[in-house]
């Protein structure tokens, strides 16, 4: 599984750049995304059953409706989903976020950074490069 990490101060663009680099790496592949939520925390619905699973300690706690499926692991460490995601088949996942991590990164906008394979790339510039991404 290829890790691309895309890492930029807020409102830099990299949701804009991730969401256009999805339909392209699928066509090569499953795509999963990793956001680092940073300031704030996700709310479960209260009183859910699946956030009652979750909050009586459940390792995964995951429901399906017609459409799709919501998994939530009880867990804040990046390797755990990271192997979740090589576990379910992924072959990029798209990190974005978690600034202080050593992958190659991509880089949106002007943010300084030791472990910058690219910076304010094309989705193409990406795609030639792939080979600069580590592999977990």
């Amino acid at each position: 599984m290829k890790i691309i990490q895309v890492a930029g101060h807020a409102n830099s663009g990299k949701t804009t750049f991730i969401s256009t680099l999805i339909p392209v790496l699928k066509l090569r592949g499953r795509v999963g995304v990793i956001k680092h939520l940073g300031d704030h925390d996700y709310h479960l619905d209260e009183g859910k059953d699946t956030t009652i699973f979750f909050e009586n300690g459940a390792d995964i706690s995951a429901g399906i409706d017609s459409c799709k499926s919501v998994v939530t692991l009880n867990s804040n460490d990046l390797d755990d989903l990271l192997l979740f995601f090589k576990n379910k088949g992924i072959d990029f996942a798209i990190i974005e976020g978690f600034k202080t991590r050593d992958f190659p990164k991509i880089i949106i906008g002007d943010l300084p950074s030791d472990t910058s394979a690219l910076q304010n790339p094309s989705v193409d510039q990406v795609i030639s490069s792939l080979s600069s991404f580590e592999d977990y």
